[in-house]
């Protein structure tokens, strides 16, 4: 068993738990609810909902992985660690980029998303 990837998988879960669940709140309701066109509100909608199946994915597969001995398992652990380093660079980049005051706690998703692509970094080693 690789404790680094459970660790991981149980962390990225949270982090699924927490987009869902705060996301729906302090997102998608408001942008649901707001005044932009139908298309673009939809299409933003969809894409939370392929984010939170995205996050739900790589939990579980990180999960997997911790107790499986299957080839090819590092090389998932890199790409999932991978994927979550751009999206922790996506939400740094954007929040540095407007000019707010105390940016990086403004979009703070960077600080749930870079544990999991620590952890499943160190566990790939």
């Amino acid at each position: 068993m690789n404790g680094w990837f459970l660790t991981a998988g149980v962390t990225a879960a949270v982090v699924a738990a927490v987009h869902m669940i705060a996301g729906g709140r302090d997102v998608v309701r408001p942008l649901l609810l707001g005044d932009v066109p139908a298309e673009p509100r939809r299409v933003l909608h969809a894409v939370w909902h392929m984010v939170s199946a995205d996050l739900l994915l790589a939990a579980a597969a990180l999960i997997w992985l911790s107790v499986s001995d299957r080839p090819g398992g590092d090389a998932m652990a890199w790409f999932i660690a991978a994927h979550f380093m751009a999206y922790s660079v996506v939400f740094l980049v954007v929040t540095l980029a407007a000019s707010w005051s105390k940016p990086l706690l403004r979009l703070p998703q960077w600080i749930l998303l870079l544990p999991v692509a620590v952890l499943a970094a160190v566990g790939a080693v």
